[in-house]
């Protein structure tokens, strides 16, 4: 399993790849030198490969995007959001394990 079903975020497509998406996305912001980011990561990929076409699962290098970490209030990594028709639903912060984190997500899968 890659990453080819996760899309990577920045300022220039937050808009068009999160504001915009037709179906629920899930924005993990994370950074190179966070280990249970990189925990979470292979999760991740797991459950996008899962759940194509009813979940968008993106990332955000928080130190490539300050601006986006600010404007949500990111003060500690991982911090997942879900967002759904544009505002954020859910907050998660720190590293779930996968049962864990398809649980919160099940709602927004229907």
């Amino acid at each position: 399993m890659g990453q080819e079903n996760v899309v990577h975020i920045s300022e220039q497509n937050w808009d068009a790849e999160v504001i915009k998406s037709s179906v629920p996305v899930l924005v993990d912001f994370w950074a190179e030198w966070c280990g249970p980011c990189r925990m979470i990561a292979p999760i991740l990929d797991e459950i996008a490969a899962e759940t194509t076409g009813k979940l968008k699962v993106a990332k955000v290098n928080v130190d490539e995007n300050h601006k986006l970490a600010g404007q949500f209030g990111i003060r500690s990594i991982p911090t997942l959001l879900v967002f759904k028709d544009g505002k954020v639903q859910e907050q998660m912060v720190g590293a779930l394990s996968k049962a864990a984190l398809k649980s919160k997500l099940s709602s927004y899968l229907a």
